[in-house]
């Protein structure tokens, strides 16, 4: 059964057809990954959740900050409306039924028999991959419970920007946020740089990739990631990053995912629908 991991789409609907046509993309037989940012700034946002949300059985989506900023416009949290291209998801007919369907997504995705796993953006260097699971599904939880809205409401922020085990309440769980969703760079000892996104050519000194940081607990476990367009491809480290800027004029990304590393991407050409200078998280 192939199983296709693809980079971040953030709303182009058509490139992500093309790539479902490239790869000869069968819902009776193919399994699909998605890592994240289905939604914002490329025209068609509602269109992609729709079309992901129909192949939902043959999908999985780990949910990326752009996910989480819907999520958190629906809640009431209009901090970033702004940066927001989503008002026509949010008074789409069937707006409840993908929100609830976008909220019940996971923060990570292991696969023990392929060997890899699936996440949005980076993981925290104190974190086993035991623990960064355990840590992805105290927030799926939060997000799937009776008191989602809350936490949206008080989910944006950078503090604290070093992980304890004896972190609480919203400040534990935005740390668990921002490392799945946010990350890029880690200092050299271990904290969070979330403001840093300048590729690695021009990185500033004392920071390094989240996936070269010294000492990182996760350094086995092989995993895929999005998030960091301004990298590109990148299959080295034991880490396979696959926002390749289809929403920048780049491309849209797919790997096949099996027991050995993952083949030759897949790189589908794309319109691109923004310009430097607007670029965010």
């Amino acid at each position: 059964m192939p199983t296709y991991a693809i980079g971040d789409i953030q709303g182009c609907e058509l490139e992500l057809q093309r790539l479902l046509e490239r790869l000869k993309f069968d819902p009776a037989a193919d399994r699909l990954w998605f890592t994240g940012d289905l939604v914002n700034r490329g025209p068609g946002s509602l269109g992609v959740l729709r079309l992901v949300h129909s192949l939902d059985a043959c999908a999985i989506v780990v949910l990326g900050n752009h996910d989480l900023h819907l999520l958190a416009l629906a809640a009431g949290n209009e901090r970033h409306a702004r940066k927001s291209t989503l008002d026509e998801v949010l008074s789409a007919p069937d707006r409840d039924e993908l929100l609830h369907w976008l909220r019940h997504r996971p923060l990570l995705h292991h696969d023990a028999a392929k060997g890899y796993t699936l996440i949005h953006a980076g993981l925290a260097p104190q974190w086993t991959l035991s623990a960064a699971q355990t840590l992805a599904r105290e927030l799926e939880e939060t997000l799937r419970g009776a008191h989602w809205q809350d936490f949206l409401l008080a989910m944006y922020g950078d503090q604290p920007e070093r992980w304890r085990p004896d972190l609480t309440g919203i400040e534990r769980l935005r740390f668990i946020t921002n490392a799945l969703t946010r990350l890029r760079y880690c200092t050299t000892d271990g904290a969070l740089a979330l403001k840093e996104k300048r590729p690695l050519a021009s990185a500033p000194k004392g920071l390094v990739p989240w996936f070269q940081c010294p000492g990182r607990k996760s350094r086995d476990a092989r995993i895929i990631f999005g998030h960091w367009s301004a990298l590109g491809y990148w299959d080295q480290d034991n880490v396979w990053g696959i926002d390749s800027g289809c929403l920048w004029g780049g491309n849209l990304t797919a790997v096949r995912v099996r027991k050995s590393k993952p083949i030759e991407p897949v790189h589908l050409p794309c319109e691109g629908y923004l310009t430097p200078g607007e670029s965010g998280d």
